[in-house]
């Protein structure tokens, strides 16, 4: 049987990058620090992975000084590049789950 090649995208291959691009996908933007503490990595791990998926365009990067404190905030935004990666990476997933439990002749 002949089958199209796989349409995983190898940026997204990576667990840490894929739940980013998960977590982002719900909400217009998330700080950094509260996007690594729901991942539970260091900071230069965040950094890594998010350097890596800006990129590719996946998602973008902002600062802004906490009202509070003065302190620079990095916030963290899924793009419309990002957000069609991940959606196909996803579906791509979900066939291929499919094909396991599919019945074999």
């Amino acid at each position: 049987m002949n089958r199209p090649a796989p349409a995983l995208d190898p940026v997204l291959l990576e667990p840490k990058r894929l739940q980013i691009c998960g977590a982002l996908g719900v909400i217009d933007e998330m700080e950094f620090g509260t996007l690594r503490d729901l991942l539970g990595v260091a900071d230069s791990v965040m950094s890594k992975h998010l350097k890596t998926l800006e990129e590719a365009g996946y998602v973008s990067t902002s600062k802004q000084r906490a009202g509070d404190t003065g302190r620079p905030r990095t916030w963290v935004k899924l793009t419309k590049t990002g957000r069609t990666a991940f959606l196909g990476h996803v579906a791509e997933l979900r066939r291929l789950a499919q094909d396991v439990g599919a019945p074999t002749s």
